[in-house]
């Protein structure tokens, strides 16, 4: 009868573990497709005005930097909950 409960217990926290994991891999696709718009709609504006390069690239790095934190916020909820 324990041997069955432990085996329970085991399952449970493995199928855990593996739905973390998918739930961290699903959370990164808002990021990087966030990250992918940000950066081509920054070498879109660069194309169409050369002069306004380096305001646009420090504005992408913020951009991009705001969004990286989605990706450090999902990955630290897994380990919490």
């Amino acid at each position: 009868m324990n041997d069955v409960i432990l085996t329970a217990q085991d399952a449970v926290a493995t199928s855990e573990g593996g739905l973390k994991t998918i739930g961290y891999g699903l959370s990164t696709l808002g990021p990087g497709l966030g990250i992918g718009i940000v950066a081509g709609k920054t070498v879109e504006g660069m194309a169409r005005q050369p002069e306004m390069a380096g305001q646009l690239r420090t504005t992408m790095f913020l951009g991009i930097a705001f969004t990286e934190a989605l990706a450090l916020i999902g990955l630290v909820a897994g380990f919490v909950y």
